[in-house]
């Protein structure tokens, strides 16, 4: 009764905004509950109208004739109607079906125009509101249907006019909050998407117009990227890509009231054990923080709540993670003097020293970009350099073709200090 799984559909992500393909996506789980649709009693009528949903998906998920044939009878409509019922199970069979429409290789042309004409965006929205009666497997479907509106790029500012922003992020928080209380039954399921649209949603703020400016976020972040480092590494390329997109961005972040520098300490302390092992539990809900007016938002952040180390632990999981980690870094370093003053002394060059003896190209060139930027900002750093072998590690990427101009300059940059 189950019908195909939505998340072994072909997954429309923008590989430039969301590079971690279809890694999030999983067997679906039942979020404690019977693992029969049919096992609990219901009205007739509501299980008529759930097995037809479940029927729908599985057929426009395997025929694009079907599709061609029930577009012009109405199914985005008829669909939108669903959005009202007051069972969740109905709402979860909704939103099967649904994905596997937006799925379609016709779907930005043909059905996502037609759906955002329709009220299913802001209550898709209003099911992902966080809080007592977020439904895990509602809201899993329904972040999934966000993101594959999301990605076809149609009218994303129309979801940020309805709230898509504020929403995620607040869900995040969430989020962060449930990992903390150990409430993970099928969370990782809801991550992904999560992450997925906000990422996504930030890269629209090129002009400005997309707002995520609360440093708590910074923080459920974190405590999110140690959960899937414990229970799903390969995820954690997505967590990493939203903070990329986060230290990306130049908008300011507002004040929030005092910073209570031993509550922050605190949460430093705990976290920090927690990524070596250990058990943390801080009160994400209690914390409150203040940044200076004029700061350059989410890398101050990193700075202020002392991130970057914790961040560097991450680097041996894999290329694709120490990838994302280095370019984060590059954002921070990219702001300047101040900021790279930061950065070092500290254990950033000896995590690059150690990120050259790597072979794969993309993390030495990285390395290599940070590097430069350190230098050029931090020129007290290029001695330590040298004094640690610097060059020598750079002579073996000197014949590799993609690195030998970078390496060539960092080489003069080192010997011309």
């Amino acid at each position: 009764m189950c019908g195909l799984d939505p998340r072994g559909s072909r997954d429309p992500a923008v590989p430039v905004v969301s590079p971690a393909g279809d890694g999030g996506k999983g067997e679906r789980r039942s979020f404690g509950q019977s693992s029969s649709r049919l096992a609990a009693p219901r009205d007739t009528a509501d299980l008529h109208q759930e097995l037809c949903l479940y029927t729908l998906g599985n057929l426009i998920v395997e025929s694009e004739s079907v599709r061609r044939q029930l577009l012009p009878q109405g199914i985005v409509p008829a669909l939108a109607s669903c959005i009202q019922s007051p069972h969740l199970t109905v709402l979860e069979a909704l939103g099967y079906a649904l994905s596997q429409l937006l799925q379609a290789k016709e779907a930005p042309k043909k059905i996502i125009p037609s759906v955002l004409s329709t009220p299913l965006p802001q209550h898709m929205l209003q099911l992902l509101q966080p809080g007592p009666k977020l439904n895990p497997g509602v809201a899993v479907e329904f972040a999934w249907c966000l993101h594959y509106i999301i990605c076809s790029q149609v009218n994303n500012a129309l979801l940020i006019t309805h709230g898509a922003v504020s929403t995620l992020g607040l869900l995040l928080l969430y989020l962060a909050g449930a990992v903390q209380r150990s409430e993970d039954a099928g969370l990782e399921l809801l991550l992904c998407p999560v992450l997925r649209c906000l990422s996504n949603l930030l890269t629209e703020g090129a002009g400005g117009q997309v707002h995520l400016r609360d440093e708590r976020v910074v923080v459920s972040l974190f405590i999110i990227l140690q959960f899937l480092l414990q229970k799903q590494p390969s995820l954690l390329p997505e967590g990493l890509w939203l903070l990329n997109n986060l230290t990306g961005m130049s908008h300011n972040l507002p004040r929030r009231g005092p910073l209570d520098t031993g509550k922050t300490s605190l949460w430093l302390g705990l976290w920090w054990a927690g990524l070596r092992g250990g058990v943390f539990r801080p009160q994400l809900e209690r914390l409150t923080f203040s940044l200076p007016a004029n700061s350059p938002g989410f890398c101050t952040s990193l700075l202020s709540l002392d991130l970057i180390e914790p961040l560097l632990q991450l680097l041996p999981v894999s290329n694709v993670v120490s990838v994302l980690v280095l370019t984060v870094l590059c954002n921070v370093a990219e702001k300047g003097p101040a900021y790279c003053w930061r950065l070092w002394p500290g254990p950033l060059l000896p995590a690059l020293l150690d990120t050259l003896a790597a072979s794969d190209t993309e993390v030495v060139g990285q390395s290599l970009e940070l590097l430069q930027l350190l230098f050029l900002y931090r020129p007290e750093a290029v001695q330590a350099f040298l004094q640690q072998s610097g060059l020598q590690a750079l002579k073996r990427h000197e014949e590799e073709a993609q690195l030998q101009d970078r390496v060539h300059a960092l080489q003069q940059t080192a010997l011309h200090r």
